[in-house]
């Protein structure tokens, strides 16, 4: 087995593994099918394909990434943390001692080199071919997703530019709302890799946007990847076979071979518009800004294209598990900036980056500040709000249980750090846009050297008499729902609520 090669297989595997439903009825790309997805994907329910677009000629495809099982299922993984395994492989390579760990080695490095991507002369995605006025985003079944935005919006595509200055390709992820047959919006945020190639242009750039990709490949349009790593290296990397790019037809681009649909065109240096409203991932509607006007010169695309589409909204949506795959995956880099750093959790409910849960190997004094200032420090961790520490025995995943450990370990006057720094362009809460207050919470236990009273013991059974009921529990005769934690309280059965566990 192998991840999906194509927007195609995964639909395919989807099927084949009951998680996909075909919608024949007419759905309206206008709210409706918002809607319809919304109470979907808070149900845990499936991926869905709307095969009778109003307006439309082709399918639109939708929360294909759900679920905690179709997020590995994209990865053709047992869970999210064995993917982050195989990239910790090669992080924590180390000189080979013998043989053995040559050999090790040099399959490391083939499986590297071999995740570069390949060029094709002949692809799919280019099997119809329109330009001029013929290329028309009309032909496409464009959601508008909430009452109040100012437009349907494109909102997965995988953005594809270079770096004026130095050829590197960067492919993200970037919302782009429709102002025309021809023309849209392109979302690039004050602190995004496109965003910095588009300011470095003297005229104009050429843009590309890929639709309807491989399931790990959009996944890595979103990943937050150093500027200079190729996010199609990436995914082939996690797919373990390169990704395929085919020279595009009016920009001098290279785009995936597989797509379902391509757009071609340019942005010009000094054409600004007016953006949104958008209702976004916050839960709140992104009020309007100016930013940059994307030109269409071409539409190429596969027959009987299949268009891909995501909503975002109040969470839980489907982005939370393209989040949760980024901090599954991305614990291992993590480690090697902060190496005690035992485990992190990005809440759902926190929008990612307004607040991060963090386990630690506590050494020294101020040790828990140390790590909440280096992950203010760390590429879009950076733009966190809020950052909670706690002691390496703690499971950060168990949100009650860190707030047992916030409620019983911290003194506000002791161990509340207030700092301020960058944050979100989408966070409204700011007095000033893009920068504001962060708060760190110290709830690891404390000693002496940090001026506290003898800490107490914590309540704990022993092994003995644990081990002893363990062997009794059917003589006693007590039902208990497992599902509520032996004695927790039972929380909400949305997937949403289920731990990740390491």
């Amino acid at each position: 087995m192998a991840p999906p090669s194509d927007l195609r297989a995964w639909i395919a595997l989807l099927e084949r593994e009951g998680e996909l439903v075909r919608i024949g009825t007419e759905v309206d790309p206008d709210l409706e099918i918002t809607e319809i997805t919304d109470r979907t994907v808070k149900a845990g329910g499936p991926a869905l394909l709307f095969e009778n677009v109003k307006g439309s000629e082709h399918p639109l495809l939708i929360n294909q990434f759900g679920t905690e099982r179709r997020m590995c299922m994209a990865f053709d993984a047992p869970s999210l943390d064995d993917v982050a395994s195989k990239l910790s492989d090669v992080l924590e390579m180390q000189p080979p001692s013998g043989l053995v760990d040559k050999v090790r080695g040099l399959q490391k490095l083939k499986s590297i080199a071999d995740s570069r991507p390949k060029t094709v002369r002949r692809a799919p995605s280019q099997e119809i071919v329109l330009e001029g006025d013929e290329a028309s985003l009309d032909l496409l079944p464009i959601q508008k997703c909430w009452p109040d935005d100012a437009a349907p919006f494109i909102t997965l595509p995988a953005v594809i530019t270079k770096d004026p200055r130095t050829g590197t390709r960067n492919v993200g992820m970037y919302r782009m709302q429709k102002l025309g047959p021809r023309a849209t919006a392109m979302h690039w945020q004050i602190h995004k890799d496109g965003r910095a190639d588009y300011l470095a242009t003297d005229g104009k750039i050429e843009v590309a946007v890929a639709l309807g990709l491989d399931p790990v490949t959009a996944y890595s349009a979103s990943a937050p990847l150093p500027k200079h790593i190729d996010e199609f290296m990436l995914a082939g990397f996690l797919r373990g076979e390169a990704v395929e790019l085919v020279q595009a037809k009016t920009v001098d681009l290279e785009v995936p071979a597989n797509a379902e649909i391509v757009l071609e065109g340019y942005i010009d240096k000094d054409e600004l518009t007016e953006e949104g409203p958008f209702g976004d991932h916050t839960g709140y509607y992104t009020p309007p800004e100016p930013f940059p006007v994307f030109r269409l010169t071409a539409i190429t695309m596969r027959r009987d294209a299949i268009y891909p589409s995501i909503v975002v909204g109040k969470p839980p949506q489907e982005d939370a598990w393209l989040g949760k795959a980024t901090e599954r995956i991305f614990l291992p880099a993590i480690r090697m900036t902060v190496p005690e750093i035992v485990d992190y959790d990005l809440p759902v409910a926190g929008a990612f980056h307004n607040c991060c849960i963090v386990s630690i190997r506590k050494a020294f004094p101020g040790h828990a500040q140390k790590v909440m200032h280096a992950i203010w420090g760390l590429g879009m961790l950076s733009l966190t709000k809020a950052v909670v520490v706690v002691d390496e025995w703690v499971d950060v995943h168990d949100y009650g249980e860190v707030m047992f450990r916030v409620g019983a370990n911290v003194d506000p006057a002791r161990d509340v750090l207030l700092t301020e720094g960058p944050l979100d362009h989408l966070d409204h809460a700011p007095t000033r846009q893009f920068y504001g207050g962060k708060i760190g919470i110290d709830a690891t236990h404390k000693g002496p050297a940090e001026g506290t009273r003898e800490w107490p013991p914590e309540i704990q059974m022993t092994p003995e008499v644990q081990a002893l009921v363990d062997r009794r529990w059917e003589e006693y005769g007590i039902s208990l729902d497992t599902a509520a934690g032996n004695g927790r309280i039972r929380q909400s059965s949305g997937p949403l609520r289920r731990l990740i566990r390491r």
